[in-house]
């Protein structure tokens, strides 16, 4: 919204700054920091005499999980308050790359709060259906990846790119918002199977936003972008700014979901931020440098998968406890060891992703 300014530069050209993506990314990244961190206090307030009994805790989980108990959940409300309150304000509202991401977001938190709703009024861990949770998700995926094909440049609009490769795309065609789709429902669900620990989920989320934040950047930037020898795409830039707002509302939440958290992310946020950074790797061409950055989400996921398959074909488990980072506990490291640890991780796997942007 305040990209406007810019317009009368002429007149005053300070306001100059405006025209630049990095001044509002860094303006959004500080707007949705300082009002997730001003309104936090009054919406735990807020959710925790809602709920009552708070989010209902796994009997088969860690032992030191049952300590938690009456912790309020939906912590992705403050989220994507603070998010939708720094792009509205910062993001130029004439890009559609920003209202697409904004609609998987919403929508994809739309989902996950009415899944929190559930569990919370029934004290259950069953939420909503699961496969009527997940035949949404993939509509809004599919509705978001059609709009990113329409905007996108020609000739590559309706490709699957390749880390290193520039030259050519794998031709989709029509199928190309199936497809991809299965990129932002999977980011979407993986990002909520990581939210199982105190600050587990939303510093990877932080990690890998700041990372698509830059891939954004040079991908917008035609100059950067032939530098770098990755495909341009004219208007991709603008989600830096979209990703400077999920890394202050992050920063905001996370002085509230530090341990011992005073609330839960819940399935509100998770799911919302997971589609984020799903439908942003769609439209930068980055589909499989999510799958290296995001690599954390991927392996909770994996471990999901393969312990239910396994059980169900033999009866036996792989890991003590799915997802993987309960593994750990049951192994006996401290939940502060899991978290650093697979903060580490994240970022480990962060620059491996930005060493995919292959030089000339």
């Amino acid at each position: 919204m305040l990209v406007w300014l810019a317009d009368f530069a002429g007149a005053f050209p300070i306001l100059n700054v405006f025209r630049y993506i990095t001044f509002r990314a860094g303006g959004a990244t500080a707007t949705a920091l300082l009002f997730v961190f001003f309104f936090g206090p009054a919406a735990i307030s807020w959710l925790r005499i809602k709920q009552g009994k708070g989010q209902p805790i796994r009997t088969d989980g860690p032992e030191s999980h049952l300590a938690k108990r009456g912790t309020p959940t939906m912590g992705g409300l403050m989220i994507m308050s603070g998010l939708f309150a720094a792009v509205l304000l910062w993001g130029n509202l004439r890009n559609p790359y920003v209202w697409i991401v904004l609609f998987v977001t919403a929508s994809f938190g739309a989902i996950g709060f009415y899944d929190d709703y559930l569990k919370v009024t029934k004290q259950s861990h069953k939420g909503f259906s699961g496969k009527a949770r997940l035949s949404i998700e993939i509509v809004v995926a599919v509705i978001a990846c059609y709009f990113v094909m329409r905007v996108g440049p020609a000739g590559i609009s309706s490709g699957f790119a390749l880390p290193f490769v520039k030259e050519w795309v794998i031709p989709l065609g029509l199928l190309f918002p199936l497809v991809t789709a299965f990129v932002v429902v999977g980011a979407g669900n993986a990002v909520n199977l990581t939210d199982g620990l105190d600050g587990l989920a939303i510093v990877p989320v932080m990690i890998a936003a700041g990372t698509f934040g830059m891939i954004s950047y040079l991908t917008g930037n035609a100059v950067f972008a032939n530098y770098l020898y990755i495909h341009h795409v004219p208007g991709a830039g603008e989600l830096s700014v979209v990703c400077g707002a999920v890394i202050g509302a992050g920063l905001g939440f996370l002085w509230f979901n530090a341990p011992p958290a005073q609330i839960f992310m819940g399935d509100t946020g998770s799911l919302g931020l997971g589609g984020l950074l799903g439908v942003i790797a769609v439209a930068t061409k980055s589909e499989i440098v999510l799958a290296i950055v995001g690599g954390l989400f991927v392996i909770e996921a994996l471990s999901v998968i393969i312990q239910v398959a396994v059980f169900k074909r033999t009866g036996k488990r792989v890991f003590l406890m799915a997802p993987i980072h309960h593994h750990f506990e049951k192994l006996g490291w401290t939940e502060p060891q899991v978290v650093i640890r697979f903060w580490i991780i994240s970022v480990v796997l962060a620059l491996i992703g930005l060493a995919t942007l292959k030089l000339r």
